[in-house]
């Protein structure tokens, strides 16, 4: 009888939602200031701009590589000033999350976890150009998964009613 227990038990831990994360890496960074060093000469206002996306792949059963990728391109005037791309990426392990859950997780929750790490290595990178730090405001990842989850929805229910009127 108690072996039937511990296997009941066994085969509930492995439904339960479990999340881990194994490891947080750069996957790539670069870093550039094509108008040095005529652009130390100007006063200092710039235009930052910030160009932001998240990728996932599925590395095994259970474990998944998040990637966040951000551009910062800051201009004074017309003139860049400088341009930092990095792809913050982490390995996670989620298991027994499905279907919307998972969506959410990978697409809004891991890509939180990465912002911090992304920012403080775009913020030492441009130290290192000779700039003045730049802490990035941080990003509401929910609301641009919600986003992008209502535009789908919305170009998918624009192709089908096409498809409705086509035939």
């Amino acid at each position: 009888m108690a072996e039937n227990q511990q296997a009941a038990a066994g085969n509930e831990n492995q439904n339960q939602a479990q999340f881990a994360l194994q490891r947080i890496y750069v996957k790539d960074l670069s870093f550039e200031s094509p108008n040095s060093p005529m652009v130390f000469q100007e006063q200092w206002k710039p235009q930052v701009s910030l160009d932001l996306n998240t990728a996932h792949t599925k590395v095994s059963d259970n474990q998944y590589e998040v990637v966040l990728s951000l551009t910062v391109t800051t201009k004074i005037d017309e003139k860049v000033a400088y341009l930092v791309e990095i792809q913050q990426a982490g390995v996670f392990v989620v298991a027994g999350i499905e279907g919307p859950q998972l969506g959410q997780m990978l697409g809004a929750y891991c890509p939180t976890i990465l912002f911090p790490y992304a920012r403080e290595a775009i913020d030492g990178v441009v130290n290192k150009g000779s700039f003045p730090a730049l802490m990035l405001a941080p990003v509401n990842f929910d609301a641009i998964y919600a986003q992008a989850l209502q535009r789908k929805q919305e170009e998918a229910a624009g192709e089908a009613g096409a498809e409705q009127k086509a035939h």
